[in-house]
Formats: structure tokens, sequence, C-alpha cells
């Protein structure tokens, strides 16, 4: 959001339509491996419920390797795909070079993204607001002051989230406690390997298809031209804002039924699932119809061009009201997994 909104208040159209148009792509990869690495975390929490703490252990290490491995593998598919997803996607000409640019950057940055999710699992809070307001600092300084464009709106974010998993790291190597970091343990485990693989590969199978599915909407918006991919991609920034208390449920909800099926509190484990569905519903709801009634405001927010605002208004007002919908499926397909 800060990379959209100050490319779209410093830039111009064009620039702003490759930073706000290459969120299904970069999700696509970022996405499949955030999916396993939430399965990561529900092996831990499984053991910690079932007060194993010699697994966790193991498990902790087990999912940081991974964190190691996602992130060479996500740089090079990410450096070797973006081209040409792009011109698979029908992006017009006069956006194309800045798409390029922001995602080779985006990419060969983007291990610092993965580590940075699964790195601490403890106190990640902090340092996500840090890496938040470096990233708008930076933009700001590399966008507003020094005119760098899209690229300086993509080293900006690689920066940030830089520090970010880097202060993670730090953390779990000087915590107390079966969750501490020890690289002299760092290891192949394969048992618990495997078990991390099996539980989090359908989660990361189902953010790819989502992505894949975004990725076709976003080939059809792209053959409209720049505003259309202006006006739309501001939309996505505008639910992707407003459907992070759902994604957050969406996230926690497993973490909070596995340690209570490794402790045996199967009653706990399923009012906890209901209660979670119920309330993401209702809360999703409740946000679309703000979106719904202020979408004009919103997505002046982003981008200030009067085409644009009315295609991302269009869009907004055919989708939001039907959040519910979404949270349900989400919810639902993510405790399914």
């Amino acid at each position: 959001m800060a990379d959209a909104w100050v490319v779209g208040n410093f830039a111009n159209n064009n620039a702003f339509a490759a930073v706000s148009s290459t969120g299904s792509m970069t999700f696509l990869i970022i996405g499949f491996f955030n999916g396993v690495a939430t399965g990561g975390g529900v092996v831990i929490s499984k053991y910690y419920g079932a007060k194993n703490y010699e697994a966790v252990e193991k498990a902790v290490h087990t999912n940081f390797l991974f964190g190691i491995i996602a992130s060479i593998l996500a740089t090079v598919v990410g450096l070797l795909m973006a081209p040409w997803l792009l011109t698979v996607m029908k992006t017009p000409d006069e956006v194309m070079p800045e798409a390029v640019t922001y995602l080779r950057i985006y990419f060969a940055g983007v291990s610092t993204i993965i580590m940075r999710a699964l790195g601490d699992s403890i106190h990640p809070l902090y340092y996500l607001v840090l890496s938040s307001i470096v990233n708008v600092i930076l933009d700001l300084l590399f966008v507003a002051v020094l005119d760098f464009g899209v690229a300086g709106a993509g080293v900006a974010t690689v920066i940030a989230q830089g520090i970010s998993a880097v202060l993670c790291i730090i953390r779990m190597c000087r915590v107390d406690g079966v969750g501490k970091l020890k690289l002299s343990l760092l290891r192949y485990y394969p048992d618990y390997m495997k078990e991390v693989i099996v539980q989090g590969l359908p989660n990361g199978v189902q953010n790819s298809v989502i992505s894949i599915g975004n990725m076709v909407v976003q080939t059809n918006i792209n053959s409209f031209g720049s505003y259309a991919m202006s006006g739309v991609g501001a939309y996505s920034k505008i639910e992707g804002f407003a459907f992070l208390p759902i994604t957050s449920m969406s996230i926690s909800l497993p973490t909070f039924i596995g340690q209570n099926l490794g402790a045996k509190k199967y009653d706990r484990a399923k009012k906890g699932a209901a209660f979670g569905i119920v309330s993401g519903v209702v809360l999703a709801e409740l946000i679309g119809v703000i979106v719904f009634l202020f979408a004009p405001q919103l997505l002046r927010f982003f981008v200030d061009v009067d085409e644009a605002v009315m295609i991302g208004q269009g869009h907004a007002r055919r989708i939001s009201l039907f959040f519910c919908l979404l949270s349900s499926s989400k919810m639902i397909l993510r405790l399914s997994l």
C-alpha cells in the first residue's frame, strides 16, 4: 500500500498502473510459500499443545530451514517468470518497462519477505510496524524526493522487509524457551520436513489457485488500458487492506485449533472454528458496506485521475457487498486444509 500510495501521488499514471497491477503476480509466488509456512505453524502449535517440546524445537528449525530454501527458489522463479508473465497478461506497452523494473527489484529481494514471514511467530508486530514506517519514509525519499519512480518503490520495500527479517532472526536467536533458534541445530529433519510440507502444501496450492484466477482477471483488465489498470489496481489495495482482519483470523484459527487438538480439547476446537467462521463473515460484510459507500473517496487516496476512479468505483460497488461469501470460503477452506 505504501508503494501504491506514494507512486500514485508522486509519479505518473503508468507508474501507478505498473505497481498496482502486479499484486496477483507477486502473491502467486509469495502466497504459495507463505501458505506452506502456515502449515509449519500448525505443526509447531500441535506439538506445543501436546507439550512435546523436543518436537517443537525440531519443527521450528525445520520450518526455518524451509524458509531459506523457499527464499532461494522464490527469487529464482520470480526473476525468470516475471517478464514472461507480464507479456502473457497483455500488459500495455506503455506500462511494461516500469512493471518489469518493479518486479525484478521486488523478486531480487523476495527472500527478505519470506524469511520475515517464517522468522518470528512471537513478537512480529513491533517489527512489522517498524518495517512499515521505514517503507513509507524510503518510498517518499526515493520516489517523491529523488524521483527514482517504480525502481525506488521496489528498493524501499526490499530494504524495509530486510530490516524486519533481520530483527526477527535476532529475536529468535535471543529468546528463551522452546522457540529459540540455534544455528547449530539447523539441519534437515526428514520426518518434520515432510509433516510441514504435507500440512502446508494444500494451503500453498490454494493461495496459488486464487492468484492464478486473479491473474486471469488482471489479464482482461490490462486489455482495457492503463486507466483500467490504475482504477482496479487502486481497488485491489483497498480490498487487501479491508480484508486484513479476516485474513488474520483465518491464519490464527488453524494455530488455535492445532493447539487444542494437540491438547485433546476437541470441543474447544469445534467451538473456536464455528466462532471464527461466523465472526469472520459478519465482519467482512460490515467492511464491504463501508467500501461500497465510500468507494470514490477511498480510491482517490491512491489515484486522483477521474477516468481511473470511475472504473475503480464501478468495480468496487459490484464486489464489496459480497465480501461475506469470500470470507466464508476463505475461513472454511483454511480450516478444512
